[in-house]
């Protein structure tokens, strides 16, 4: 089994320009997934977001996660849970309006400290965009003008801690699927792991790393790559000892973008292939979505061809 990519960003500036481009391609195609290292973004902050994080868990979450568990009698379970996460979260949107002066029990340090993560990670994710452009041999800018919609993308954080779990081959930490959006963003735990994706039938471990991200691709650029980029099915994994930080940030298309293969990658594919991917709002899939998260992502795909084509 290949390992899991891991990327230094840094090597984009210099003679392995070429050699970085085709491993973020290849990434891409082959796995949906990678890690970055030297991403800009300084060690020292990130060692702050991940302070903040774990002592806003500490104190404002844990009590509130044990209480759920044991309302839900979750504690010995007997027969495996399928229709629950075993994880303690809370949400900040950032675009198109910022809501995290609303979110209760953040201290202030922790509310600036999260919005200056979020212009960061934005900058991140345009940045990584437009070298999926160039990959794609498409103008740059193409992706983020095809996220923006009329007010620009939607841009959110998902805080998640997963708590040690006494059984855990009965729950997921989160169940398998495929992120709806564009691209994620995950900060997650430098020690506790517990994140696979599944490759070729199997479940591979994405390994814990210091002061990196661990990028995905949602199912919205699956569709404007016309396929040559995958999403692909992952989840966390419980664990009995240590509690698992995830921080995972969406850079979305705007809720009324309209979604299509970029023409310039339908233009020369055979005619079986053209009509594979829907044209839709970004909306109109997440209300889908919704509905269907847990499941695989062609039914999604196929609704939506059925609902443009009625």
């Amino acid at each position: 089994m290949a390992t899991f990519p891991v990327i230094n960003l840094e090597k984009l500036n210099g003679a392995e320009r070429s050699t970085t481009m085709d491993k973020i391609n290849d990434a891409c195609e082959n796995w949906g997934f990678f890690q970055v290292l030297n991403h800009g973004i300084p060690h020292d902050f990130l060692d702050t977001v991940e302070r903040l994080t774990k002592e806003h868990y500490k104190k404002c979450m844990e009590q509130r996660f044990k209480e759920l568990v044991a309302s839900k009698a979750l504690e010995g379970l007997q027969a495996e849970v399928t229709d629950m996460d075993w994880e303690s979260t809370f949400y900040i949107r950032h675009l198109p309006q910022s809501n995290v002066a609303e979110i209760p029990d953040l201290t202030d340090e922790y509310r600036n400290v999260m919005k200056e993560f979020a212009v960061k990670l934005e900058n991140l994710a345009e940045e990584l965009l437009d070298l999926f452009c160039e990959n794609l041999g498409l103008e740059k800018g193409y992706l983020k003008k095809a996220f923006n919609g009329s007010k620009g993308p939607t841009f959110g954080t998902k805080v998640s801690n997963y708590p040690p779990c006494p059984t855990p081959d009965k729950i997921k930490g989160l169940r398998a699927h495929t992120d709806a959006g564009g691209i994620i963003l995950l900060f997650q735990d430098p020690i506790v792991g517990g994140l696979q994706i599944l490759k070729n039938g199997e479940w591979v471990d994405v390994p814990p790393m210091r002061h990196s991200f661990v990028i995905n691709l949602g199912d919205q650029l699956e569709v404007i790559s016309n396929g040559r980029y995958r999403s692909v099915e992952h989840r966390v994994m419980t664990q009995t000892q240590g509690s698992r930080m995830s921080i995972a940030s969406f850079y979305n298309p705007g809720s009324d973008a309209i979604i299509y293969p970029a023409p310039a990658l339908v233009e020369n594919e055979a005619e079986e292939k053209k009509e594979w991917y829907p044209k839709f709002v970004f909306e109109d899939y997440m209300k889908l979505y919704a509905g269907m998260k847990f499941q695989a992502k062609e039914p999604r795909f196929e609704a939506m061809k059925a609902t443009a084509t009625a």
